[in-house]
């Protein structure tokens, strides 16, 4: 008599999503290849008059950087863009060190960049430019230094003017000195658009696309105190989050639906959040600009309709990515410039909205985290840095401090974004 053969359930569900073209399986103790994910990110605007540096200027300068990351690797690679340039920009020269505070560099880490195995790159007017991966020993939570030579450079500068870090830069070429001694100084960084690392298959990043809040206004200069870096800080303490990354998109008066300091949030999605390496969730904190400005020139349910509009956009094109999206809620600002019953008011529908299940794929809600128990339309006055709009220091840790890890649980099994509805 021949024996029957039983194949256990578990067995024939993988086998069935093995033929799958839609579901991946990876058993965890499967050996990870290995991909580019981002570990820092700035969004680039076209440098105002008050963002250009002063006299010696870039020309014939050396130029260095200071960029604070978030996962660690031993292979890198630097992005560097052109974005608002009229005309072609040429690095003459690119170094990366490990930072030892100030200009400084620590001796032995300096290595020059290659582009194409060539050491000097022409970004085009427009575009950007990805170094060769380099092998390099970077820690997580770690200073980066990215120092560039510079000979010239073309009408629209590309910069990120709210670095809340400084940046250095000096006549001649300098890109190896292991200090700038000499060195004047700008709180921007221009044309370093952003690191990445080679990680394992299992390491995914966060983005996180806002305006100043975000961008960590008012936070302390070089202290790295905005809300997404004490993000960055917590996830490593969960062996679940332990490698994920978190890109910081914030610009600083960015609008959902018009251009101000930087292209508003729908004109920039696919260039700063959906084409960056390893991005798995995206969070939303945009829309108080919107409503603020809006106050004596517009009509505000209006605006919280477009808004709202926008915010779906968002997530349909983020999820056309496998991107889960996540809604942060409007902050308060009672006492600021923006505030009017009105605007507080828009402010409330706009959150409502957020807050209602089959939006968003989930809610952060910030907002009772940072206002006053017995005054919901103002900010704590141990969170407030005294605009009554930004947070300070502990405001922005409060902020990091009040989201779930579990929101950012890897899943075994994946749906990828040609099986969405």
């Amino acid at each position: 008599m021949r024996r029957k053969t039983i194949v256990a359930p578990w067995l024939f569900l993988l086998f069935l999503l093995s033929l799958s073209p839609c579901v991946s399986a990876i058993p965890a103790n499967v050996e990870k290849a290995g991909h580019w994910v981002g570990t820092w990110t700035s969004a680039p605007q076209l440098a105002a008059s008050s963002d250009e540096p002063p006299p010696p200027g870039f020309a014939d300068s050396t130029l260095r950087q200071i960029v604070h990351v978030s996962l660690g690797g031993s292979k890198l690679r630097v992005r560097f863009s052109n974005a608002f340039g009229k005309a072609a920009l040429t690095i003459i020269s690119a170094h990366i060190a490990k930072a030892a505070g100030s200009s400084a560099i620590q001796p032995g880490s300096d290595k020059p960049l290659t582009f194409s195995e060539r050491s000097s790159c022409t970004i085009p007017a427009g575009a950007l430019i990805y170094s060769d991966p380099i092998d390099f020993a970077l820690a997580p939570l770690s200073d980066l230094a990215v120092t560039i030579y510079l000979e010239s450079l073309p009408d629209g500068l590309t910069t990120h003017s709210g670095a809340r870090a400084t940046s250095y830069f000096t006549s001649g070429d300098a890109v190896s000195a292991t200090e700038l001694s000499s060195a004047h100084f700008v709180n921007h960084w221009f044309f370093l658009n952003g690191v990445d690392v080679m990680q394992s298959d299992s390491s995914e990043v966060v983005a996180v696309l806002g305006d100043s809040i975000t961008d960590g206004k008012n936070s302390t200069t070089d202290g790295n105190r905005r809300w997404p870096d004490e993000l960055a800080r917590r996830l490593p303490a969960d062996k679940h989050t332990v490698d994920i990354g978190v890109l910081n998109e914030g610009i600083g008066g960015n609008r959902l639906l018009r251009d101000g300091l930087g292209p508003n949030a729908l004109a920039r999605l696919d260039r700063d959040v959906l084409t960056q390496a390893g991005v798995r969730w995206l969070i939303v904190l945009e829309g108080v600009n919107d409503i603020g400005t809006c106050k004596d020139a517009c009509d505000l349910e209006s605006v919280s309709r477009d808004i709202i509009a926008a915010y779906q956009q968002i997530i349909l094109r983020a999820h056309s990515q496998n991107i889960r999206v996540y809604g942060a809620t409007i902050t308060p600002f009672g006492g600021s410039a923006y505030a009017t019953p009105e605007t507080e008011r828009a402010r409330q529908a706009v959150n409502r909205w957020i807050r209602t299940r089959g939006h968003f794929d989930a809610v952060i809600d910030f907002d009772p985290v940072l206002r006053t128990p017995n005054n919901w339309s103002n900010l704590s006055p141990i969170s407030d840095s005294g605009d009554h709009l930004h947070p300070n220091d502990a405001g922005y840790k409060a902020m990091a401090d009040s989201i779930d890890p579990k929101l950012f649980d890897k899943r075994r099994i994946t749906l990828r974004p040609s099986c969405r509805d």
